[in-house]
């Protein structure tokens, strides 16, 4: 009796226009090698940016994290240490990089227990890489740069800098398993304004103030133009003694600058073209 309620509903089921035409899925998500569409497309944009130097690494992103076109939060934290000699920039879903850093935090501090020393930059550049690339494909967005420290801490009367025998590393990994060594790197929508200050003014040379000077002009430059990116900036310097946090700035303020110094030179040409 049950078998013939079956056959007669799923014959109803065929027959029935209404049914057939309805917008219900014909089959389930997990039984589809299909993605599910999301509802509202999903815009991710920020600016974070790292360069090496004599005097280490700095590492400086803007504080705004956005979706589509809404400011989720104006003051997100999107460089994360992970241990005392390495932090990691993050751009991509919020949700996987404070997910992703989590677990290579644990792996890191598991190699630390095992063997006695920490991982290297380029290891755990290399680990990070591994664990994401099984999710190439998938609507994981993870794009990490790593910043670490590897040499020995250096002496009381040393004066802090370093030389270019990679005792500092820089590294990009993506989600799809990407992995690029470099010692300049800028990530996310604001990052083609950031290039064009970092490409004008990086160099080997550069003191621990210019540096920061440059770092945040980059961010600046970026959030001026990218409604992405905004807010405050966060700056970290990392050397051998490990990683320091720079005070959060309002970008504000560095607009503010900028106009008086407009209004300043402006003003001086006048001067200089009356005086003629």
């Amino acid at each position: 009796f049950i078998h013939i309620l079956c056959v007669g509903f799923l014959a109803v089921s065929s027959e029935d226009p209404f049914l057939t035409s309805s917008s219900l899925p014909t089959c389930l998500p997990f039984a589809s090698s299909q993605s599910v569409p999301l509802p509202f497309p999903m815009a991710h944009g920020t600016t974070t940016l790292a360069f090496m130097f004599q005097g280490g690494v700095m590492a400086a992103a803007d504080t705004r994290s956005s979706c589509s076109g809404l400011v989720a939060c104006p003051a997100s934290q999107k460089i994360l240490p992970i241990h005392s000699h390495l932090v990691g920039l993050t751009s991509g879903t919020s949700a996987d990089c404070a997910l992703w850093k989590r677990i290579l935090a644990r792996e890191l501090r598991l190699y630390q227990l095992r063997h006695g020393r920490r991982l290297s930059t380029s290891g755990a550049a290399k680990l990070l890489s591994h664990m994401l690339h099984p999710f190439k494909g998938t609507e994981l967005c993870v794009a990490a740069t790593l910043c670490g420290w590897d040499g020995g801490e250096t002496g009381p009367g040393s004066r802090g800098e370093t030389t270019k025998n990679q005792m500092t590393e820089l590294f990009y990994v993506c989600s799809d398993g990407t992995r690029l060594r470099g010692m300049l790197f800028s990530v996310g929508s604001g990052s083609p304004y950031a290039y064009s200050i970092l490409d004008q003014g990086v160099h080997w040379g550069l003191s621990v103030d210019e540096a920061k000077s440059i770092a945040r002009e980059a961010v600046y430059r970026a959030t001026y133009r990218d409604a992405y990116s905004g807010n405050c900036v966060d700056m970290y310097h990392i050397t051998s003694k490990g990683w320091t946090r720079r005070n959060r700035e309002d970008l504000k303020e560095e607009y503010y600058r900028e106009k008086e110094r407009r209004k300043h030179e402006k003003t001086e040409r006048r001067d200089v073209t009356f005086s003629d």
